[in-house]
């Protein structure tokens, strides 16, 4: 079973995807946000070409644990994708997400413009990877 990864940004979506047993998470594109129906055709797309039957939504946290507007962004847009797709969408706190791949990019020694070009997959597969890794340990 397919679980699909997002890391949901004004202007991009980082999108994810689990191999077909659920245990590893690989980035497969960024999406450049157009419109809230454009964005959900994009996804749809995706949706039917990997299989998948579940989506991780990143939900941004502050670092004391409270929600602020962009988790209330998080929240209706996985909303909406769960309506739209007719799949189980969940939100997984995605707090430092960002941080983490622009270290390990960093550490990969790629260019300003490529980790720029990648940043959103690689944190929309940290994302995937903590909600499969949780998922793993809780044994479902």
């Amino acid at each position: 079973m397919r679980i699909m990864g997002l890391d949901v940004g004004s202007k991009t979506i980082g999108v994810a995807v689990s191999d077909p047993l659920g245990w590893t998470a690989q980035g497969v594109t960024t999406i450049r946000r157009k419109s809230k129906a454009a964005d959900v055709d994009a996804l749809k797309q995706l949706v039917a070409r990997y299989g998948v039957e579940e989506v991780v939504v990143g939900l941004p946290r502050n670092m004391n644990g409270t929600f602020g507007p962009r988790a209330e962004e998080a929240r209706a847009f996985a909303a909406r994708l769960e309506a739209e797709l007719g799949l189980p969408v969940h939100l997984y706190d995605e707090r430092l997400t960002t941080v983490a791949a622009d270290k390990i990019l960093l550490e990969a020694d790629l260019s300003r413009r490529r980790r720029r070009a990648v940043v959103d997959q690689v944190a929309a597969s940290i994302i995937l990877q903590g909600y499969l890794d949780r998922r793993g340990q809780n044994g479902v």
